[in-house]
């Protein structure tokens, strides 16, 4: 088996790289959706978020109010370390079942959006790093996201700086391309990524 982390600033790409790299036969492992698995109604992750911040956090369907919840801990380093306390753990065993269920011979991808934030890797194998310009970022979130260019500047900004996910980088993929040689760039990682696999029995 061969752990590979793939991060990347958001509107950089990351998701469209996952998706190709699941195509080619890759096995995803996606760090934000597992998040929010295991607050989803009925959890034991959920009611610690509840018994941590309050019923205020739900939603009137009972599910998590993920905007109330955000405005709360991205104000408060400590009440966002909380929030990581709780969530963390959880996300880690789930990916840990994933990872135990592939087979031998997979390449397991786990999309991780704040690896370099978080010092993760490494916990892998090789580190795959979707890169693109700042401008180039900004014009996906605003023209394709439709976000306002101030919370797209403020989101690039509170991620890690372009040059510390660079430097973690085992292979980067420059996503300043259009999408079809985008795909030819992913075909050819993939194709390396299957050697690694095969270099311990050869």
């Amino acid at each position: 088996m061969l752990k590979v982390g793939l991060t990347g600033g958001i509107g950089a790409g990351k998701s469209e790289v996952s998706r190709l790299l699941v195509e080619r036969g890759a096995v995803l492992i996606d760090a934000d959706r597992i998040a929010r698995e295991v607050v989803a109604p009925g959890t034991p992750g959920l009611a610690a978020v509840v018994d941590a911040f309050g019923e205020d956090v739900l939603a009137p369907d009972g599910s998590l109010d993920r905007p109330k919840l955000g405005s709360i801990v991205f104000a408060d380093p400590e009440k966002l370390a909380v929030l990581n306390a709780i969530v963390h753990p959880l996300v880690g065993a789930r990916s840990r079942e994933l990872e135990n269920a592939a087979s031998e011979d997979a390449v397991v991808v786990h999309d991780v959006p704040l690896l370099a934030e978080n010092g993760l890797a490494s916990l892998y194998d090789v580190v795959i790093v979707v890169d693109a310009r700042p401008e180039t970022q900004l014009d996906r979130l605003v023209r394709l996201r439709g976000m306002a260019e101030e919370d797209a500047r403020a989101r690039m900004a509170a991620q890690a700086p372009r040059d510390k996910r660079l430097e973690i980088a085992d292979i980067v993929i420059d996503n300043d391309v259009p999408l079809e040689e985008l795909q030819r760039r992913v075909r050819d990682v993939w194709a390396d990524l299957v050697r690694r696999t095969r270099r311990p029995q050869e």
